[in-house]
């Protein structure tokens, strides 16, 4: 199971059930998915490749083995939202908000609903991940290499990852978090 698989399994009667959970059409849900997945690889890319922070990655990949993959249908009926808050709060950290906030502008969806995608998906990536990690028996240099894999083939020319990171790095500087950190500023009235 790959990532571009994922996306392809949220549609039809998941992408509705989806859209059950989030409250937004659709369109709007697939729109949210097509921003929310690249987001959540992006941050478990810069974690997976940076010293400090791999282990605990391989660690978590460890406890989402991909199992929740077996039953999408039923998972995305019942979404583990807290398991996905904390996955989303060891990704971005106080930037959380913030990612929802660019998923919805992206979407059409509310902030609110943007974030339920964001839960709903950080825990059907890692157990993609967590998977390709058991059947590939990855270890903490296997997973960067992983991710960075899926990161470039989300980044081609137009491709999912370059429309996300556009939408976030207002900058151009190749650093998505400084943005982010920088509309926290806007949001509570600081810096225009």
């Amino acid at each position: 199971m790959n990532l571009e698989a994922l996306l392809g399994l949220l549609q039809g009667q998941d992408l509705g059930k989806l859209a059950e959970q989030v409250g937004g059409s659709s369109t709007d849900v697939r729109n949210g998915v097509a921003a929310a997945l690249p987001a959540i690889l992006a941050a478990v890319n810069e974690n997976a490749n940076n010293s400090e922070k791999a282990q605990g990655l391989n660690k978590a990949l460890e406890q989402h083995d991909g199992s929740v993959l077996n039953n999408l249908g039923g998972y995305l009926q019942n979404p583990d939202l807290k398991d996905g808050a904390g996955i989303l709060n060891h990704l971005f950290g106080g930037n959380t908000q913030n990612v929802a906030n660019a998923v919805s502008q992206s979407s059409g969806l509310n902030s609110q609903g943007s974030l339920k995608i964001l839960e709903t998906l950080a825990p059907l990536v890692l157990g993609a991940l967590g998977q390709q990690k058991k059947e590939n028996n990855l270890d903490v240099q296997g997973i960067g290499n992983l991710t960075s894999n899926l990161a470039a083939n989300f980044a081609g020319e137009g491709g999912i990852m370059s429309m996300i990171t556009n939408l976030l790095d207002t900058n151009k500087d190749g650093n998505v978090m400084d943005d982010l950190t920088g509309m926290i500023g806007k949001f509570f009235g600081g810096k225009k």
